[in-house]
């Protein structure tokens, strides 16, 4: 077996592995010996079905898988061997490869194209300002989170007349076309139905006032416009929910009026929130509470729009050549929801983010940037933390996040994604670290514009 490189240009080159039938034949003849033992061909007792009988049935097949072996073994220990930087992976050259007979050839020759990163240093000083937008915490969003905390831990109480914001508890009968009840029809008891969901104006206006006994027609899925929540309020089978008829009305009488009562602000309502363990006592404290809270979320966004920033500031100062044609071609072979006409509209950024992804690397040698596990396991926890605070969740028990973290994890995934995530961080930390850091304090309203300049 031997395996030779023919330099295209400074950044590709053929690879061709020739391999030879003594590179083979033994592992092929074991395992074709393998087969005759474990075989069962009818008329022949197991373990006796002649090597030649063997070997027309399977020889092929076990030849084939044998020099993939040795191909997908071989040329990456070489890669490794001349320690080149390879960018994507070998692919078949579309030119000098020729034509494989697996049942006559003996001495096979494969060729394959590679390419590899070019050689660069990144040089970071103070001398360049970064910005590092720092965004404002006023009053007016402590005050919307602490109404949403309200709301959350609020819930329905009996009244007597709804609300814009209650709910009506009824009886739902289905009705034909002129208005009396479908005997055999749809029937539902008890079913709360919300008002401010409400699509249709008129109908939400005659439900505003209604009280215990009151009546009211229409129909459903043109009021909510969403048939599998009616389906469901109608107490369908779920596959038969797509078969419910648009324009059929419905009779809901009400049962109860259910008016909606925000959470009475207090020492009880700040241990549902923060949990048991808080020590916060009062108004102001909890405020406080509220505002750390937001900042620290808001802090996740800083820190990704300096990542942001700092990526487009080193792209465009190392301006390197990349093999492009070699990785849209291997771009394309790899990734199957890939086409030409995407390819040709998001090249500019795919090849972005190749070199950045590069410049990262580079700058995580220099510094001897590490990933540790411990890394990734405070990385899931913080995702972990950001999907809680989504649900008003602001301040979970770490067991929580401990157990939901290792959770995530289990997925191959999500866990490659975790370490770029965390890897990159700590390389945007050296990055900060080592540059002038122009800070800016903006409200969450000039912050979101800054993304919709890109």
């Amino acid at each position: 077996m031997n395996i030779s490189r023919e330099n295209i240009n400074e950044l590709s080159a053929t690879l061709t592995i020739k391999i030879d039938k003594a590179d083979y034949a033994d592992a092929v003849n074991n395992t074709l010996k393998d087969y005759r033992k474990k075989v069962n061909m009818p008329g022949f007792r197991p373990g006796k079905v002649p090597a030649g009988l063997i070997k027309k049935q399977y020889g092929t097949a076990v030849l084939a898988d044998e020099i993939n072996r040795i191909i997908s073994t071989e040329i990456p220990k070489y890669i490794e061997e001349e320690k080149i930087n390879m960018l994507g992976e070998p692919l078949p050259n579309e030119e000098k490869q020729g034509e494989i007979k697996w049942e006559s050839q003996e001495d096979f020759e494969f060729v394959f194209d590679i390419a590899w990163a070019p050689e660069f240093e990144v040089k970071i000083d103070k001398r360049k300002k970064y910005p590092y937008y720092v965004i404002d915490v006023t009053e007016e969003m402590i005050d919307k989170q602490v109404e949403s905390y309200t709301n959350r831990f609020g819930q329905n109480e009996p009244a007597e007349v709804a609300g814009e914001k209650d709910a009506l508890r009824c009886d739902i009968v289905e009705l034909d076309a002129d208005g009396n009840e479908v005997a055999d029809g749809i029937k539902a008891e008890n079913v709360a139905i919300a008002i401010d969901l409400m699509k249709l104006k008129k109908v939400q206006k005659k439900a505003i006032g209604a009280k215990i006994g009151d009546v009211l027609t229409f129909d459903p899925i043109k009021v909510y416009d969403n048939k599998h929540e009616v389906g469901h309020m109608l107490n369908i089978p779920h596959d038969e929910i797509d078969n419910l008829e648009e324009g059929k009305e419905y009779k809901f009488t009400v049962v109860e009026v259910l008016a909606f009562k925000a959470a009475e602000i207090n020492e009880e309502f700040f241990t549902m929130v923060l949990g048991k363990d808080t020590d916060v006592k009062t108004v102001e404290d909890f405020r406080v509470k509220i505002k750390e809270d937001i900042a620290k979320n808001y802090e996740q966004s800083s820190e990704y729009k300096f990542l942001l920033d700092a990526k487009d500031i080193m792209v465009d100062k190392y301006s390197f050549d990349l093999p492009e044609e070699f990785l849209k071609r291997w771009i394309l072979e790899t990734n199957k929801e890939m086409t030409q006409e995407k390819m040709d509209e998001q090249f500019g950024d795919i090849i972005k983010d190749f070199r950045w992804q590069l410049i990262r690397d580079k700058i995580a040698k220099d510094n001897e940037v590490k990933l540790e596990q411990e890394d990734l396991k405070n990385q899931a926890k913080k995702v972990a933390a950001m999907q809680f605070a989504q649900y008003g969740m602001g301040s979970a028990p770490d067991d929580l996040l401990d157990t939901y973290a290792d959770n995530m994890m289990q997925d191959e995934g999500t866990r490659n994604r975790m370490m770029n995530q965390a890897f990159e961080e700590k390389v945007v930390a050296v990055i900060k670290e080592k540059v002038a850091i122009d800070e800016k304090t903006v409200n969450d309203e000039e912050f979101n514009k800054l993304f919709e300049k890109k």
